[in-house]
């Protein structure tokens, strides 16, 4: 099971995969300040909610995907981020997995008794929209104190390399999808197809689960406006990887 934490809303734009941030283009519908980073009110002690005969109720073993509109590590939350640390050690049964922009910023965020691997409920993904992103964040998150350690290539806006990082072992999966919503940039499906071989070569786990809004293939342009069907067209391309599911089919 997966839900969605987001102990703050609202994010400061860093890098060219925030161009056209789904996050600012919901805000806008709404009337709302995308750039204004705000504590929640009614979510931020979200994963320590319980029902009426006091059981939490996110259950055990829940995935929850934090920070989704802004950055876990954004400097306008540190004041918030001790306690929201303090609610994640609460909940040593849920599993919290947090993407982030801002490696740099990691270190000086963590909590005193992290310890020399970090925490086991909490896996770290750093987003490498292109080529520059990668080389910029992945030697960053290679040194950092973590268990998990993931890459989140949304939105895939150029190829990408990155094999000889892939190669040490320390990357454990690549969720890899398009852009979508006002001004998205075209995925094209080579790009998608050198990664996802790239992961195979180094046993690394690869989940390609959305085309994005334009998706370029065989030099034609499609455009994908419905969610449903870019996120089945992407199973239907063969190109997600699991290394467990290929050493059983060679065995």
């Amino acid at each position: 099971m997966r839900t969605i934490w987001n102990p703050w809303h609202g994010c400061v734009k860093c890098s060219e995969g925030c161009a056209n941030c789904y996050m600012y283009f919901l805000d806008r519908q709404r009337g709302l300040d995308g750039s204004l980073v705000r504590r929640s009110k009614s979510g931020f002690e979200y994963p320590l909610h319980k029902d009426r005969r006091g059981r939490f109720k996110i259950p055990s073993g829940t995935t929850l995907v934090t920070c989704l509109t802004s950055d876990f590590f954004l400097e306008q939350a540190d004041e918030w981020r001790p306690q929201a640390w303090q609610i994640i050690r609460q909940r040593p049964d849920l599993h919290f997995w947090i993407i982030t922009k801002r490696p740099e910023r990691v270190m000086q965020c963590l909590p005193p008794n992290w310890g020399e691997q970090g925490w086991e409920n909490v896996s770290l993904a750093v987003t490498c929209e292109n080529q520059r992103c990668a080389d910029l964040r992945i030697p960053i998150l290679l040194d950092l104190p973590f268990r998990q350690k993931h890459l989140s290539v949304e939105p895939m806006i150029g190829s990408l390399e990155i094999e000889h990082y892939l190669a040490q072992g320390k990357i454990s999966a690549i969720y890899c999808g398009g852009e979508n919503y006002d001004g998205a940039r075209p995925c094209h499906y080579e790009w998608v197809k050198s990664l996802s071989d790239q992961c195979r070569r180094t046993g690394v786990r690869f989940s390609f689960f959305d085309t994005g809004m334009k998706f370029v293939k065989d030099g034609k342009l499609y455009t994908i406006r419905s969610s449903e069907l870019r996120h089945s067209q992407a199973a239907k391309s063969g190109l997600s990887f699991s290394p467990q599911d290929d050493s059983e089919s060679t065995e």
